[in-house]
């Protein structure tokens, strides 16, 4: 069987994520949402997406195939009803579609005629930004316990403390030294040559991801994931990084999330509670103005390629666009739509072929080409975002 998993409603409520990326894409917990349903079902999969993300998430689709909603995780017991879909049965819980068999993708319509097949287990879906982060501690304890189930974690240095060793795993290469490991209230796990520098503070859960580091003196809590080769140091409490991307010095990062490419300037920090104590609205690209998230604790979302100058500050529940550059002193607005150039005095649009000029440079350095595919899809998201850019 061929398993494709499609994007499905929820995508509009996940950006500035999905504007360049595809729903399978997002990284939460340990692993991106593909590379699960990919360990689960213990085959390759591709993934159904918009036309322009399509050339470079190209999807495959055979004569029998199980189209699966990409925002929902995968399970034993899920897995174990996929394989039993037949063509022409559509799983449903509730009135959620989770994946239908067919030879050909179907709209809704045309699944109102299938056959339904209940699934009445409990499901995890990601169905907002801030579900990221907010669900990620549950989500890591589960990766932790696939990935590790029956293997022997690498030794860990004598010059490091910890707490609850057991609960910690580092793949092979990954390297910790002189730091301080408390997995008391949830796993720590290390990927292939990632690193811990001298004098950090880790207190899981925490997922390194491969080659990512965590810089001298960092300090690390609460349900955090730092993805493939991101730089970290300061504190950051309860954040997921997708990939790439850096926050490199001092400055609080928490309860956010951050795509890839994008930097965070030294001594910048975001506002997670608000003085009030009231719950966090935050803007939501599906409805167009700020929806409850029922979070008292709300931070940053970022999309792919943005990037802020030192002391930079953002305010609760602040959504940063792509290819966005926030420089200048003081508070920007919680919303700053995608390739905005400026911060509180106010913003100009950052013209593309500027913002590819500096992509060009940051990817390089990390050994990836910048190259027209990634060129095309950012051009299409500076179009389809001109209308919330009122400059």
């Amino acid at each position: 069987m061929n398993f494709i998993l499609f994007d499905g409603p929820r995508r509009d409520h996940l950006l500035p994520f999905t504007f360049t990326r595809p729903v399978s894409e997002i990284r939460v917990g340990i692993l991106t949402l593909r590379e699960r349903w990919e360990a689960y079902l213990k085959v390759a999969v591709s993934s159904l997406t918009e036309d322009y993300l399509s050339i470079k998430y190209p999807v495959n689709i055979e004569s029998e195939n199980v189209f699966i909603d990409a925002s929902v995780l995968p399970t034993p017991d899920l897995v174990n009803a996929l394989n039993a879909l037949e063509d022409g049965q559509v799983l449903k819980s509730k009135k959620l579609t989770i994946a239908y068999c067919s030879s050909h993708v179907k709209g809704a319509e045309e699944l109102a005629s299938f056959s339904i097949v209940e699934f009445n287990n409990d499901l995890v879906q990601i169905n907002n930004t801030w579900d990221i982060f907010d669900k990620n501690a549950d989500i890591l304890q589960t990766d932790f316990d696939f990935i590790t189930k029956g293997r022997k974690s690498q030794p860990i240095s004598e010059t490091n403390q910890l707490i609850h060793p057991e609960r910690i795993f580092l793949e092979e290469g990954a390297k910790v030294e002189f730091s301080i490991l408390n997995a008391t209230d949830g796993p720590i796990y290390l990927g292939k040559n990632a690193e811990i520098w001298e004098g950090s503070l880790v207190r899981g859960a925490l997922a390194l991801c491969n080659n990512a580091i965590i810089k001298m003196g960092g300090k690390l809590y609460g349900a955090t994931t730092i993805g493939p080769y991101s730089k970290v140091c300061g504190e950051v409490s309860n954040s997921v990084i997708f990939g790439y991307s850096s926050k490199g010095h001092e400055g609080y990062l928490g309860n956010a999330v951050l795509g890839e490419w994008c930097n965070i300037g030294a001594d910048s920090n975001n506002s997670n509670l608000k003085n009030n104590y009231a719950k966090v609205r935050l803007w939501d690209y599906a409805t167009e103005r700020f929806e409850q998230t029922g979070l008292q604790f709300c931070g940053l979302m970022m999309g792919d390629h943005s990037k802020t100058a030192i002391n930079t500050m953002f305010n609760t529940g602040t959504v940063i666009g792509v290819n966005s550059n926030i420089y200048v002193p003081g508070f920007p607005r919680n919303f700053v739509p995608s390739f905005s150039w400026g911060g509180a005095s106010g913003f100009t649009a950052y013209q593309p072929a500027k913002a590819f000029d500096a992509a060009k440079v940051m990817m390089a350095r990390r050994g990836v080409e910048f190259n027209e595919i990634e060129a095309d899809i950012l051009t299409h998201v500076f179009e389809i975002t001109k209308k919330w850019r009122k400059y």
